[in-house]
Formats: C-alpha cells, sequence, structure tokens
C-alpha cells in the first residue's frame, strides 16, 4: 500500500498562518504550509545551497557521508540569504503564532541546511548503524533539551524544514504521526520509545533500529509499528515549510536513487527554557573575521533580529550608561544604532 500523503495548505494573504493552520500545529504536532518565505528569496537560497554542496549523481555526492549539523551550512553563514531566511519576520511571526509569545521572547538554537543523496541500488549502505537513508521514527529532544518536553498543551519551541526541491524529482517526503487527542495511543507518556533515550542505543536506521527494539523491548516495538503505519509523507515543492515539535513523531524517508535533496532546518525556543540548547556552535563565535561579518550582521539586524539570537533586548538590566557607551564602540562603525536600547 503506498503511503499517504499530505500537501502544504497557502497561508494567508499577508503571509501569515492561518488560524486553522496554528490549532493543526497545537493540536495534531505539525503544519505543512506553503507561501510563508517570499519565492524569490526561496530560489536565491535554493541556487546558492545547490552550488554549495555536490551535484546529485556526482562522485563527491557518492562520498558525501556527513548529514549532520557538522557538514551543514551553519548560520551566521556567509551566504547572506540564508542569514536572511534565518531571521525573517514572517518566520518570527509565524513561530509567536505558533507559540502564543511575543517575537523578543524567542530564541534561535538551530538554524542549518545540508543534503541528502539518494542512493543507487549498486550504492553499498554506509557501514555502521546511523546510515540516514531510511531513518527511524524518532523526536526530536533529545539531542536539543537537557530535560522531557512538558505536557502537550505547554509547547516551548518550533522546528522547521523549509524544502528547497520538489518531492515529485526526489521522494523522500518527511514522515509525521499526527496526534488525534489527548488519549491518542501513538502519544502515550513519556515519549520516551525512541532510539538513544534512557539506556537505549542511538540508531539512526530503521531496520537496525527496529530489529534492535524486537530483541530488546518487544513491547515497544509493537507500539512502534503503530507509529510507522499512522505516518503520512509531505509531498513537498520547492518553499514548502513543515512547522512540527520535539515530541512529534516524525522520520526522514528514502530518496530517488541519484536525487538530492535540499533542506534548511531551524527551530526556535520560547527566551525562559534555557534548557533548550543550541544545536550548533554559538554564533558569537564567528566574531574575528577580517571581514567582520558578524559584526556587520548584528549592527543590520532590527531589535527583534537581535533579541532572537539572544541579544540584550530594551529594557534589560544589562543596559546602563557604560554598556551603551560600550556596544556602541564595539559596533558603531558599522551602523549599529543605540537609541532603542536608551531608557526613556
Amino acid at each position: 500500500m503506498p503511503p499517504k500523503t499530505v500537501t502544504a495548505q497557502p497561508v494567508t494573504n499577508d503571509q501569515r498562518l492561518t488560524d486553522a493552520q496554528v490549532q493543526q500545529w497545537r493540536d495534531s504536532g505539525y503544519a505543512f504550509v506553503s507561501g510563508l518565505l517570499p519565492e524569490t528569496m526561496v530560489d536565491e537560497l535554493a541556487e546558492a545551497a545547490g552550488a554549495h554542496y555536490p551535484a546529485a549523481g556526482s562522485a563527491a555526492a557518492a562520498d558525501f557521508t556527513d548529514f549532520g549539523s557538522a557538514g551543514a551550512l551553519n548560520f551566521p553563514a556567509k551566504i547572506n540569504v540564508f542569514n536572511q531566511v534565518t531571521l525573517h519576520p514572517q518566520l518570527l511571526q509565524a513561530v509567536s503564532d505558533l507559540l502564543g509569545v511575543a517575537v523578543d521572547t524567542l530564541r534561535l538554537s538551530q538554524s542549518d541546511l545540508w543534503p541528502k543523496y539518494g542512493r543507487d541500488a549498486n550504492q553499498p549502505a554506509p557501514p555502521g548503524l546511523q546510515d540516514n537513508a531510511d531513518q527511524r521514527i524518532h523526536v526530536d529532544y533529545p539531542n536539543h533539551s537537557l530535560v522531557h518536553p512538558p505536557p502537550w498543551q505547554r509547547p516551548e519551541a518550533v522546528e522547521m524544514i523549509l524544502y528547497l526541491s520538489d518531492a515529485e524529482d526526489e521522494l523522500g517526503g518527511t514522515a509525521v504521526v499526527p496526534r488525534t487527542g489527548a488519549n491518542d495511543p501513538a502519544y502515550r507518556w513519556p515519549i520516551i520509545d525512541s532510539p538513544g533515550i534512557g539506556d537505549l542505543r542511538y540508531i539512526n536506521n530503521r531496520e537496525a533500529a527496529e530489529t534492535y527494539f524486537a530483541s530488546q523491548r518487544p513491547a515497544s516495538a509493537g507500539f512502534r509499528q503503530l507509529l510507522y503505519e499512522r505516518e503520512v509523507r509531505t509531498l513537498y515543492r520547492r518553499g514548502d515549510l513543515l512547522l512540527y515539535r520535539h515530541d512529534t513523531w516524525h522520520r526522514g524517508t528514502p530518496l530517488a536513487p541519484g536525487a538530492r535533496r535540499l533542506a534548511h532546518n531551524l527551530t526556535y525556543r520560547k527566551a525562559a527554557s534555557e534548557w533548550i540548547s543550541t544545536l550548533h556552535t554559538g554564533w558569537a563565535w564567528q566574531a574575528y573575521r577580517d571581514d567582520k561579518f558578524l559584526e556587520r550582521l548584528i549592527a543590520g539586524a532590527t531589535v527583534e533580529q537581535r533579541t532572537v539570537l539572544g541579544f540584550p533586548a530594551p529594557g534589560s538590566d544589562y543596559w546602563c550608561s557604560e554598556t551603551l557607551a560600550a556596544v556602541d564602540a564595539r559596533y558603531g562603525m558599522f551602523g549599529f544604532d543605540v537609541a532603542p536600547y536608551i531608557a526613556t
């Protein structure tokens, strides 16, 4: 039986999530939308990312095995449109609408862009248990958070996948398991039946993971089969955006042989949820470059965009006459305007 698929639903004319999309995310654990970002910006990012990574079918693609954040384009990057997407006001507004909090109380914790390649039938799988061609069903919180997500009605973060190409050319839609209500057996509490949680080994490959569960956790193995039976797959097009949660069951599915999928992954959390870690190297690590790339990015950002990066907001206890002068000394020559941070 072919997998069930879902297509992206358009946002409002002013490029905000509809009330129905917000409610679906809050109730079902995901929303799949189109039209949130400008098409020209998506096209520019897709072209830049396509030039950055090996082409499908190339020798370099066949040898490309680092699919994690370490091999990705990470924020902040020299590709300016990547940074613009990361801090785009319409993305930030979408997260604000989903979590029901103000934009200036959000914090960025992930922004990376990476490729996935479809394997030819005669191409051997990478050694070990971490092959990501056909992922195991999982939740994302273990490598984002130091704790367990709170009860369902108190979400702390929004994850996103921005697709930069078309599933009809590649296959490989992300599979998600929609939550159907408070008593949904697929979302039994606590959410721990996933590789890498507690004393369970981390295994990425679906076949290896389910073989492991069958031998080590027979009861969980049966539960996990229910998840696969319930999953639906995104039939994505360039610019479509999957919004989901740290406690949403999901997985990556195989690409067509010889295909390449490019996807931009992002996560934003509530500022108060400090137990949710930044997934890769902090933004300040990009300082000291000769081109003053980070300094120019900070100076040119809006107040809200800076705050999302963890920059002290107007009214913060950080600001005083001394720090105002000191921060202006660091960034003023790049056009930074200290005025919004001066107490009135």
